[in-house]
């Protein structure tokens, strides 16, 4: 006797919500509108006879079976996903798609890609910079670059590169900011926060700032690249993220505000579902990243040790 399955539209509905905690940022995902993922979400409810979420006005939670529920769903679709992934391939063209956030996609991945496509024609890349939630296989995702104080258990992950947090700015905007004796004192500059980083400001303040900085007020930016850009027009100081910004540093577009850099917690992982590696287009990408971060990781070890001698002379 076959078995008797709920709806499975509703069924990834609920996954999706689940996942995100939120009926929003599941139907972006999928591509609906809220409403219809709620009311997807209520005929899977009255198909299974249990409330699977608590709606409140401004939190959405998973009632106890909902917690019970969601494990054996996520774990059905991904398998579904990563046999379809597994499955012969005879064509000739294959794309791998990759989840990446804006800045370092614009400033590492994409100059890089043209150097993978000339090694292997055959495979086309896709990279998508929404920073959303990214779950391996299930969102057709084969891998994510991101940022991380360390691997998440569920997944492969293979560190990159680190950064060092340096206040930058304009030239003529530092000139603003000297005192009397030709310091830099940014208590007087406009600080520019970036609000989806997970260390900025207050990370280099609390390592090697003046404590005496309100690090509250200033111009906010979603992403870094924008941050950086108003800090070259001379808006303000941001922190830049070495070595994404040595491009600017050695170009004089943007100079340290500070002498002082702090090693940041997080650093940049490549992260993949266990077990993607059976496919030989996705070995071979795989190598090739990690040799491309290599690479640059050592670069930006010469380079910081040659600045930090040229400062000491």
């Amino acid at each position: 006797m076959p078995l008797r399955l709920p709806p499975l539209n509703s069924l990834r509905f609920f996954e999706a919500a689940a996942r995100h905690g939120s009926f929003k940022l599941a139907a972006a995902e999928l591509n609906l509108t809220p409403s219809a993922v709620s009311h997807g979400i209520v005929a899977l409810e009255e198909t299974l006879g249990v409330a699977l979420f608590v709606r409140e006005p401004r939190k959405l939670s998973l009632t106890p079976a909902g917690e019970l529920y969601f494990p054996y769903i996520a774990e059905a679709f991904s398998l579904i996903a990563l046999g379809t992934q597994r499955l012969p391939d005879g064509r000739t063209h294959r794309t791998i798609a990759v989840s990446c956030a804006p800045t370092l996609a614009v400033r590492w991945l994409v100059p890089r890609l043209h150097a993978f496509r000339a090694r292997w024609p055959g495979i086309d890349v896709s990279v998508d910079t929404s920073r959303r939630q990214v779950g391996f296989p299930i969102d057709g995702f084969d891998f994510g670059i991101h940022l991380s104080r360390g691997p998440v258990p569920g997944s492969d992950w293979s560190r990159l590169f680190g950064e060092r947090l340096v206040p930058v700015c304009s030239r003529a905007y530092r000139d603003t900011l000297l005192d009397a004796h030709g310091n830099v004192d940014l208590r007087r500059a406009t600080l520019i926060h970036v609000d989806t980083a997970s260390e900025d400001w207050q990370a280099w303040l609390d390592n090697a700032g003046p404590g005496d900085i309100d690090a509250s007020g200033g111009l906010r930016f979603d992403t870094i690249q924008l941050a950086l850009e108003a800090a070259i027009t001379g808006m303000g100081v941001a922190i830049g993220r070495r070595p994404l910004v040595n491009r600017e540093l050695d170009a004089g577009t943007l100079v340290a505000a500070s002498a002082s850099s702090v090693e940041a917690k997080t650093a940049y992982w490549l992260v993949s579902a266990a077990g993607e590696d059976e496919r030989p287009d996705l070995q071979a990408f795989r190598r090739w990243l990690i040799q491309e971060a290599q690479a640059f990781g050592a670069e930006a070890s010469v380079h910081e040790a040659q600045s930090s001698a040229a400062d000491a002379r």
